[in-house]
């Protein structure tokens, strides 16, 4: 269902953070927090390479590699120059400890086994080497919204609009997740073998407030609308 959405709608989601600049330089700030030194980097699910694109160029962080299931957004990525294998999360078509870095940015809600791909993703990357995950918490004012969008089908409910974003993600988007606590997504990690778990949050503010200014990315996990949580491969 998630990679039916994304191919159908791909022009959308770049066109989401355009239409919401400083959520989406908040969000690169989170990300950019843990990815000092990443080597030889991996993105898993790395949609349209937007994210990639501005942290190579703001920030001089360089992951041209990724895979991603959506045929859509993998030829987007694929023209801002990076190398992109259409392939899944649960079975990443690399030999084991390719990388030193793996990126899963905004996938855990679009995963059907989040287990499998952290199994995956712990498989490519070399000793010592670190994962770094973002998403939207399930329990977060974003996550709260987001699933009551998706149960109600539409952001045009009267009472939702009250309290949803100027420019709020796109329904076809929101249904197709599956909204995860960061609580369970620390669970599969521990699960999978990685420890040294780091947590950093953004978009501290209500969600329909959060893109009326660009947000520095603070300690901690659970106040944002957006987390990032780092960890490393177990030795």
């Amino acid at each position: 269902m998630a990679r039916v959405a994304f191919d159908e709608h791909a022009e959308r989601y770049d066109g989401w953070f355009m239409r919401n600049p400083n959520v989406l330089a908040s969000e690169v700030l989170l990300i950019k927090h843990f990815l000092t030194r990443p080597g030889q980097a991996l993105s898993v699910g790395c949609g349209s390479g937007l994210f990639e694109l501005l942290l190579k160029r703001d920030h001089g962080i360089v992951i041209a590699t990724g895979i991603e299931p959506s045929q859509a957004m993998a030829e987007i990525a694929r023209a801002r120059g990076m190398e992109v294998t259409t392939a899944g999360a649960e079975s990443i078509p690399f030999d084991d400890g390719s990388f030193d870095t793996v990126l899963m940015n905004g996938i855990p809600a679009y995963l059907d086994d989040l287990g499998a791909a952290l199994a995956e993703a712990r498989r490519v990357l070399r000793p010592g080497g670190r994962i770094v995950i973002g998403d939207v918490p399930a329990s977060s004012s974003y996550g709260m919204l987001y699933r009551m969008a998706g149960m109600i089908g539409t952001w045009e409910d009267p009472s939702l609009r009250k309290v949803a974003p100027p420019h709020p993600y796109p329904v076809e988007f929101v249904r197709a997740a599956n909204w995860r606590t960061t609580d369970e997504i620390v669970a599969a990690l521990e699960h999978a073998g990685f420890s040294e778990l780091e947590f950093a949050q953004t978009l501290t503010t209500h969600a329909k407030f959060s893109d009326d200014a660009v947000e520095e990315p603070t300690l901690g996990s659970t106040r944002g609308g957006y987390v990032a949580v780092s960890a490393r491969v177990t030795a």
